[in-house]
Formats: structure tokens, sequence, C-alpha cells
């Protein structure tokens, strides 16, 4: 291994830090002793990061959790992990300590987290903090769906305009709205309850074939959007028929086997120096041509509305 790589791993080994690195799918690539003590991970062990969390919780150590359904708060939480190329939070850990913790993302979707023990630092204001933190959470989390809303979609869809203004990017970036197929008529068949049952599976569906780099959330009703920085149209419009194929495979009433359901989609790419409601609206319009061209289909903007 080279002199200065070996020194900068024993720095990192020394430095009093958590300290690790996950690629563009949240899988661990490497981990310090001291981020895999508090977190229980083996000397060999390079899990997926849901997975970490996940059996920490069951176990009920590692990170505090405090929503009764893991699941959901899983799901909202990769929703908006990554999405930003940096923050900095403070989190409970089940014995006591307090971790003062920063997450860096680069260009390819990879994440470095360095987290310190501040235990000690302002212990009186902690419970006003978590107040905070869970509250702020939650502005930015969709109630029914877990995923992340409107406001936190439409805050990324900011971010990636005005990446593309300043020429960071080779690729333009994309936004995407996708609306659920006949969905009044669920709702009129099986009841609301149904229909939000079906909300939250298409959430769950999509949300797992979202990369680390885009953004998914909730607009409103049947309706969800996507950003996806630094992607040509022709790019996606792929990723986007392989998620209208997983919800057309999708059962979601097992007392209706025979039911199944679709989506439409449009996609509009980024224009220099359009507003963000001029894309907004060409991802709309094309929308609404995907639905009066027969459904279950993507169409891609013009460059004008």
């Amino acid at each position: 291994m080279d002199r200065k790589l070996t020194k900068i791993l024993r720095f990192v080994e020394t430095a009093g830090v958590l300290f690790a690195v996950f690629d563009e799918n949240d899988v661990l690539v490497y981990a310090n002793r001291l981020y895999r003590e508090a977190f229980f991970l083996g000397e060999q062990e390079y899990p997926y990061w849901g997975d970490i969390m996940r059996r920490n919780f069951e176990a009920r150590r590692g990170t505090v959790i405090s929503e009764p359904d893991f699941e959901l708060w899983l799901q909202g939480t990769l929703s908006r992990r990554g999405k930003v190329p940096f923050r900095a939070f403070e989190t409970d850990v089940h014995d006591g300590s307090w971790l003062w913790m920063t997450e860096a993302v680069d260009e390819d979707g990879w994440m470095v987290c360095i987290a310190s023990d501040i235990t000690q630092l302002l212990v009186k204001d902690r419970s006003l903090r978590q107040e905070r933190d869970i509250a702020l959470r939650r502005s930015l989390t969709d109630d029914l769906t877990g995923i992340a809303n409107r406001r936190f979609v439409m805050e990324r869809l900011s971010d990636m305009i005005a990446r593309h203004g300043a020429g960071a990017n080779a690729k333009p970036g994309c936004f995407a709205i996708l609306d659920l197929d006949n969905f009044k008529q669920v709702n009129d068949r099986f009841g609301h309850f149904a229909g939000d049952r079906l909300l939250v599976d298409f959430a769950r569906q999509i949300s797992s074939l979202v990369r680390r780099t885009d953004c998914f959330g909730r607009l409103g009703g049947e309706e969800f959007g996507l950003v996806l920085p630094a992607t040509t149209g022709a790019e996606a419009i792929a990723i986007i028929d392989r998620m209208l194929a997983q919800i057309s495979a999708l059962r979601p009433f097992p007392d209706h086997p025979e039911f199944s359901c679709s989506c439409s989609a449009g996609v509009a790419p980024v224009i220099p120096g359009e507003a963000q409601s001029e894309l907004y609206a060409r991802a709309d319009i094309a929308l609404y041509r995907a639905k009066r061209e027969g459904k279950n289909r993507v169409c891609f903007a013009d460059l004008a509305a």
C-alpha cells in the first residue's frame, strides 16, 4: 500500500472520531474501529446502511430511533439521506452518548460520515435539540408514505437547477412527475383506506429503484416528483421505464389478485436560465400527454412549454 495512504488510514484510525465511507448504493466500504464499535460491526463486515440500522433497532443499541414503525422510518430517512452535498446533525446512542455527525456526498453518490462524541457539551439543551430535530425531520416527510414531501423535493429541484446554472455538471439533469393511473377508481371501488395502502406500496416500490443521487417524494394526492441530477433525457426515460414496469407487476390487494395498477410520467430536462416553475410546468404537460396517449407510459417534454 502507498506510504501516504497508509499514513492517512493510520490517522483515521487514531483520530478519536467515528469515520465511515459508503458507496452509491449505501453499502459500507470502510469504517474505522470507533465507528464499528459504536454500530456493532464485525471487523470484516461491509453491510448495507439500512441493515445496520435495522439490526441495531431490533437489538435496542446504536442510534436511538424513537419511531415505532422502523420500516416507515427507514423509508423516509432513505428518501432524504445523501440528497444534499453536506449536512450535520446530532444523534443519540442507546449507551447514553451523544454524537455530532456530518455527511459529505460526492457527485457519484459516495458518502463520507464523520462523528464526534459531544456528550459532555451543552447537556442541558439536549432535549430541546432532539425536539427541534424531530420537528425538522417531520416537516420534510410525507405523513402517509413516510418518504420525502413536496417541500423537500422542491428544495432538491432548486439545488439541481442552481448546480446546472453554475456549470458544475456536464449533464443537465431532469425532473419527472409520476402519477398513478385511475386512482379515483381505486378509491371508488375499494375505499379510501385501500387507496392509501396503494400510495404507500407505490412509494415503497419506486423508492427501491431510486439512486442515491436522485430524490423521490410525494407532491400531493397521487402525484410524485423525481429529481434526477446529472442525467440525460434518454437515461431518465430508461430509469422511469423500469419503475413503470415494476408498478405494472404490483398486485397491491391480496383479496383482489386480479387487480393491477399502472403509472404515467412526464419528464423535462433542465434548460439554462429557466425558472423552477417553468421546468415543473413542462414536466406536468408531458405527464398529461402520457395520460392522453393511453397511460402507463412516460413522455418527454418539449423544450418550450
